[in-house]
């Protein structure tokens, strides 16, 4: 196979011909022309049906049915381009012309940009779990991390611990959304029996008296703590550098964030699995049952834990779905992709932009909200 070209690069018909006959496999959205060789060479499965489309225009399976794919389906397709097909887009290549299509603009805040990888020539064997790689990477390994690929990723030799590491998005609101409404049910009525004092412990002299017309407010703030504690975790421990000779520290950086960032669109790591969740989830109510009352720690801790699912689905959102132009979730779309494929140290805030505003950690072209 003859070296991939330079990105935009162009190329005539003839020249796309005598690749297709040389056996590479090229495809065309419009007049982008895409070497998915590489790609045919590591999943045999795909194969056939891929040389079978080789010269073809796929745009109309791009953006015919399903519609909802299609975006990350054209995001996926971006890290093979080569370059621009000459002449006039009209015809079909495969017979020495060009086939006639109607090319969808991409939004350019959604349109991330990959990494054009040789998966031969890459610093680990994608054949192979990555886990147990990625340690040996050193002081390459937080550059090789922020470069984004489209293909998921292995972690594991055995297919059991493999699929535990895997989560189906739905898995979150089905697990902790009962949990959340029991206790809420639950804390209510302890408020509305009238016996929850504040400060009782230290002071019965001095206690407050806790109406039942507060636990909204907790709920509430709740929400609040848990948005930041979003930020903070997301912040300073997924986006921890890892010294380049601690090999275990770049193994649990890769396990806790690297791996999400290495590939953004793996969307069976997109949400956090339920048994460490679990635990993280136990730490923080008992945290909040050791300093406050009861009922008051278990309302802060119930709309914390409804903040978690919100953002755990806002998360997979943003990787997966398609907001309206102009909506608040597409404004956290365009951040968070940003976040992902150009600003990987600022934009930290998944659900809400409220603490970068408040520690100065928005995008470097958005303005700065002047603290007081």
């Amino acid at each position: 196979m003859a070296p991939a070209p330079p990105p935009a690069a162009s190329f005539s018909p003839a020249e796309v011909q005598r690749r297709l006959a040389a056996g590479d496999c090229w495809v065309r959205c419009g007049a982008r022309l895409y070497d998915l060789t590489g790609f045919v060479r590591h999943h045999p499965g795909g194969e056939q049906l891929l040389r079978a489309r080789a010269g073809e225009d796929v745009s109309a399976d791009l953006d015919g049915p399903p519609h909802r794919h299609s975006a990350n389906a054209r995001r996926w397709l971006e890290q093979y381009y080569v370059g621009e097909l000459q002449g006039d887009p009209q015809g079909s290549v495969e017979n020495g012309t060009v086939a006639s299509v109607n090319t969808q603009k991409t939004d350019p805040l959604m349109e991330p940009k990959f990494k054009v990888v040789d998966w031969d020539k890459d610093l680990v064997d994608w054949r192979k779990p990555l886990l147990w790689q990625v340690g040996h990477l050193g002081e390459k390994y937080d550059e090789w991390v922020h470069q984004p690929v489209t293909r998921p990723i292995r972690l594991f030799h055995s297919d059991l611990i493999e699929a535990l590491s895997k989560t189906a998005w739905y898995s979150v609101p089905l697990i902790w959304t009962p949990l959340v409404l029991y206790l809420s049910w639950s804390y209510y009525r302890t408020f509305a029996q009238g016996n929850v004092r504040l400060f009782a412990s230290f002071s019965t002299e001095y206690s407050v008296a806790m109406p039942k017309s507060v636990f909204p407010g907790l709920f509430v703030l709740g929400l609040l703590l848990w948005s930041l504690t979003e930020y903070l975790i997301h912040r300073f421990l997924f986006h921890m550098k890892p010294p380049g000779d601690s090999y275990y520290l770049i193994l649990l950086h890769f396990v806790l964030h690297g791996q999400h960032h290495k590939a953004p669109f793996d969307e069976s790591r997109l949400v956090f699995p339920p048994v460490p969740a679990s635990l993280g989830i136990a730490f923080f109510y008992a945290l909040l049952q050791l300093l406050l009352p009861e009922a008051v720690g278990g309302t802060v801790f119930t709309g914390g834990l409804l903040g978690y699912i919100l953002y755990d689905m806002t998360h997979y959102y943003l990787h997966f779905g398609s907001p309206h132009k102009g909506s608040y979730l597409y404004n956290m779309k365009a951040h968070h992709v940003k976040h992902h494929f150009a600003h990987q140290q600022s934009g930290f805030g998944i659900s809400t932009k409220l603490w970068d505003h408040f520690f100065h950690t928005l995008m470097p072209e958005e303005p700065h909200l002047k603290m007081q």
